[in-house]
């Protein structure tokens, strides 16, 4: 989108079932699992640029050796950063002990990062400060191996203060409020409550302290643990986890708001947060790789036998359609047909725009992530002028003549690369009017193609703020002398903001939400700002699950194509010469594009957990209340 849009992270996470040895004879290298983990990172570098982490653990190592090992960063590249010091003190270790190199024992007992069980993570920051100390994986340490736990995770948490006081009622004392943070001493508090358990138990049939610990690493019940902690949870997230003995998990919210894929076979289990990426990786077929499944979590033992478990009852199913819309990679076969259709699907509302008139139009796009809607778009758009131009033969079949069928069927959708996004630029700075400026200069145009009498259609996956539309896009378009100007979103008006990992944490950010005010201004309806304010407030102490999203009265007043033309006049100045139009695709057609993920909440207002309407209703309270703070 051209508004840069912060959101979700990516994790991965292998479990190599085999044993080293394999690995090395098999394809050369004992390290083919970190080498693995760099590759499923680095193909979700889309998810995360603010850090990456990298966690591994070796299983069946003797007391007194280094079993965990951890790296993170928060460098500009934070992924080769993590990955070169892998490399270095490895090879560091190789070059220092040469009796290493074919001696695999060796290599597991003395190099670190080397193991069978492996969690990565790349990080855009939403909750937090973008220090190190917030860069996944998280680690809870213990002497006990069962209770050391690595986690990491994509997801946002609404109800992080009160996650936090059910804490410190349980007697802890957590280092801070951060939705990491809580979720991992959670789940660390009822680790530690079933190893005591166990290790009574035992205790009571007689066995040692050391003759326990297998024992206990076989009955633990991660499902159970995960049951229990995950009791009070509100939010999107699939949360990866590794228990210091060698157990692991995957977990997923009920409604299924944030995506996990996992694949396996006799040699592996591997899990990432996009298919295709696990794909490439390991060169595995479309069908071969699996979802999990709303309110379940994925279970690996330590002794490597893998199950789905149920441990939230799932919800109605709302997985995120932006994950469809711009985040994940289009290369996953549905996806690149989904960005297609909702091309397609919006071609009637754009034909509409244009008066009907393709001879006389040019279509392109921006950025880059909207070319595949922009293909959907322009098929759309030739199969109406074929129809055009068939309705055109049939009519005059008696009289056309050879030169002027070739001249009727030379004639073609006008498609042209009009806007480049200069790569070297980056609006990082945070003055406005010096910001401004920056954004103006963004993207370069293509000069020539244009012609006076010409429109200009841009489709873009979605309009957020519409900042640099503004600052950018439509002045540098209107250089080019069309008649008309339409950008078209791939998505619906993005009225409400989302809690769930995407960062669009305030209300007033969003140019749908100010196109309403004014509306509401210009037509004496402004009291019902102070009405659903009143409203809110009203609710400010219920429990979630009796709030209501009242700030949808916002928008009822006015039909969708309303609140549009009101954002196409904000963001077009007075300066530019041609004329100006929005569209934007409707939830209906989204849904029809886009069946599998329906979570449309900030489209619709409709919330898939309970927190989720206490967000709003805060967002809309720091908005009235003049207030420049999260909602979460």
């Amino acid at each position: 989108m051209s508004d840069a849009l912060k959101h979700e992270c990516g994790i991965a996470l292998i479990r190599l079932l085999k044993p080293l040895e394999f690995y090395k004879e098999k394809y050369g290298t004992a390290f083919y699992g970190i080498q693995k983990m760099y590759l499923l990172m680095e193909k979700q570098h889309n998810r995360g640029q603010d850090g990456a982490g990298f966690a591994s653990i070796k299983l069946d190592v003797e007391p007194g050796e280094r079993y965990i090992s951890r790296v993170r960063s928060n460098h500009a590249q934070p992924i080769q950063d993590v990955f070169a010091q892998i490399n270095d003190r490895i090879n560091e270790e190789m070059a220092a002990h040469p009796e290493y190199a074919d001696n695999v024992a060796l290599q597991k007992q003395k190099i670190p990062y080397l193991g069978e069980l492996f969690l990565g993570h790349v990080r855009y920051g939403t909750f937090g400060k973008n220090s190190i100390e917030s860069v996944h994986p998280f680690l809870r340490q213990n002497n006990w191996m069962h209770r050391n736990l690595i986690l990491a995770g994509n997801f946002n948490m609404t109800n992080v203060k009160e996650l936090f006081q059910s804490l410190v009622e349980l007697g802890q004392h957590p280092k801070e409020m951060a939705d990491t943070v809580t979720v991992m001493e959670k789940i660390g508090h009822f680790l530690d409550d079933e190893v005591t358990d166990l290790y009574q138990e035992c205790k009571n049939n007689g066995l040692t302290k050391r003759e326990a610990s297998p024992v206990i690493a076989e009955k633990l019940d991660v499902a159970k643990i995960l049951a229990r902690a995950s009791k009070n949870l509100d939010g999107g997230y699939a949360m990866a986890g590794l228990l210091g003995h060698g157990d692991s998990f995957v977990f997923r919210d009920p409604a299924g708001i944030r995506p996990a894929y996992f694949y396996q076979d006799d040699e592996i289990v591997v899990v990432a947060s996009e298919r295709p990426v696990i794909q490439t990786v390991f060169n595995v077929p479309f069908e071969k790789v699996q979802e999990i499944e709303p309110g379940n979590a994925l279970i690996i033992k330590k002794n490597g036998t893998v199950s789905m478990q149920e441990i939230l009852p799932p919800t109605v199913k709302k997985a995120c359609s932006f994950e469809r819309i711009y985040f994940s990679r289009g290369s996953d076969a549905e996806i690149y047909q989904e960005r297609k259709t909702l091309g397609r699907l919006i071609l009637p509302a754009v034909l509409k725009s244009i008066d009907q008139d393709t001879d006389n139009t040019v279509f392109s796009y921006i950025p880059n992530t909207a070319e595949t809607s922009f293909y959907g778009l322009v098929e759309a758009a030739q199969d109406f002028l074929n129809q055009r131009k068939n309705n055109y033969i049939l009519q005059n079949r008696n009289t056309l003549t050879k030169e002027s069928l070739q001249e009727l069927l030379a004639v073609k959708i006008r498609t042209e690369k009009v806007a480049i996004k200069d790569a070297k630029l980056r609006t990082f700075i945070t003055e406005d009017s010096s910001r401004d400026d920056l954004v103006a200069h963004v993207y370069d145009v293509t000069y020539g193609v244009i012609k006076p009498t010409d429109n200009l259609v841009i489709i873009d996956d979605s309009i957020v703020r519409g900042t640099t539309l503004k600052m950018s896009i439509i002045k540098m378009m209107d250089r080019l002398n069309p008649k008309r100007i339409v950008v078209v979103s791939s998505a619906p008006q993005i009225r409400y903001p989302d809690c769930y990992g995407i960062d669009m944490a305030k209300l007033e950010g969003l140019v749908a939400f100010k196109a309403a005010l004014e509306l509401l201004k210009e037509r004496n309806l402004y009291h019902i700002v102070d009405e659903v304010y009143v409203k809110c407030k009203a609710q400010e102490n219920y429990k979630d699950h009796d709030v209501v999203n009242y700030v949808t009265a916002i928008y009822a007043p006015f039909q969708p194509q309303e609140v549009s033309d009101k954002i196409a006049e904000m963001l077009s100045s007075p300066e530019i010469k041609a004329e100006v139009k929005i569209i934007f695709q409707t939830v209906e057609d989204l849904h029809i594009a886009c069946p599998k993920n329906l979570g449309d909440w900030y489209f619709t207002g409709d919330y898939p957990t309970p927190g989720g309407n206490r967000v709003v209703n805060r967002a809309f309270m720091n908005f009235y209340e003049g207030k420049d703070a999260r909602a979460y």
